[in-house]
């Protein structure tokens, strides 16, 4: 048996393709972690194979054009392999971009605040610069639904660019929490007084002062809740909410885990950025292999840090963490997949960390 079969065998459960192409991606996966970019070329030359360079090239290349990952199926084993049946988390909803040439990538993601890194769940790719609609943001939701029942959201987590009439009354009727940030001149009403800038109602916070409206305000011609928040440095901060508004600010700053993500899936992670494919559907299958070499380090990064804990430094007053999971993981295989034949039984180890535990819901609904 080679060093990949029982990673295949893994692997294999959840892309439901032919043995060829499942070695294909199995390959990419590591090939992504020696490279560390998702550049094609690259990942040909880190790719394990006698070939030539240039065939392994061709052989990626089609593998993207010819094969499809089930979302759906995806994103249920990424949840059990964070969650059990029963947890609850947050979504988190947002959108990265950038250009290659004239092209512009522009993908919106729904994820799970987890661990100070956000999962991903569900993307879709959207063709056109700038900002995604209302509909768009509730597509990619519901999505998101097919594979995380309602009951278990505590809240959707979004920045001001979510912030609409349409997509606030879905939510309320579904029903299912959110914490969406809104712009400062948005217009509110408060029962039947004049209308006024939601700005307006916290005007009289300090830095670092935060209040809420305990009762009902009109927004986008929708019953919502306002919490507000002034920053240190006088920056204004307010967060709609369906839910009691005295939690709203300190839930939604765990929207920032998504900007974690993105941090890890580019430039301090697998330099997304670096892709030179244009084709939406393409990008869509390279998401995938991002998704999968993410969620593989981030729990080698757990596992690793309870035999050797992560190391804090000392900044300011307050202490962080020398590493995220997610870099710890990563910085641990790199170094593995680059000299196998010295760690071997580490390999095997973290081949273990992708094997789904005994709450698994793929295995109580086969």
């Amino acid at each position: 048996m080679d060093k990949i079969s029982e990673l295949k065998e893994i692997l294999g459960g959840f892309l439901k393709c032919n043995k060829a192409r499942l070695d294909c991606f199995t390959r990419m996966l590591l090939a992504l972690f020696a490279v560390r970019t998702v550049n094609l070329r690259e990942i040909a030359v880190g790719f394990s194979s006698d070939a030539q360079i240039d065939s392994r090239y061709k052989r990626v290349k089609r593998f993207l054009a010819q094969f499809k990952v089930n979302q759906a199926v995806l994103a249920q084993w990424i949840l059990s392999l964070f969650f059990s049946e029963e947890k609850k988390f947050y979504l988190t909803i947002d959108r990265t971009n950038w250009f290659w040439g004239k092209s512009k990538i522009n993908i919106l993601f729904v994820c799970i605040a987890y661990e100070g890194l956000a999962i991903p769940l569900r993307w879709i790719l959207l063709n056109k610069a700038g900002n995604g609609t209302a509909k768009e943001h509730r597509h990619i939701l519901l999505n998101a639904l097919s594979t995380v029942k309602k009951e278990r959201i505590l809240g959707v987590l979004g920045d001001r660019e979510f912030a609409s009439g349409f997509l606030f009354k879905w939510l309320n009727r579904q029903p299912i929490p959110f914490y969406i940030r809104i712009k400062e001149n948005s217009i509110v009403k408060i029962k039947k007084k004049k209308l006024k800038k939601a700005k307006k109602l916290f005007s009289h916070l300090n830095s670092k002062e935060s209040y809420f409206y305990g009762m009902a305000i009109w927004l986008f011609g929708a019953k919502v809740y306002l919490s507000g928040a002034r920053s240190e440095r006088g920056e204004l901060m307010i967060v709609a909410t369906n839910k009691d508004p005295r939690a709203a600010i300190p839930v939604y700053l765990r929207r920032w885990e998504i900007e974690n993500l993105f941090q890890g899936l580019k430039s301090r992670g697998f330099r997304f950025e670096e892709t030179h494919v244009t084709h939406l559907e393409r990008i869509e299958q390279l998401i995938a292999l991002l998704a999968v070499g993410f969620c593989w380090a981030h729990k080698v990064g757990e596992w690793r840090a309870v035999k050797k804990p992560i190391i804090f430094n000392k900044y300011r007053d307050s202490r962080r963490p020398q590493y995220s999971y997610f870099r710890y993981g990563l910085d641990f295989l790199r170094d593995i997949v680059l000299h196998f034949n010295r760690k071997k039984r580490e390999f095997k180890d973290c081949v273990k960390q992708l094997v789904l535990p005994e709450f698994s819901l793929l295995e109580t609904q086969t």
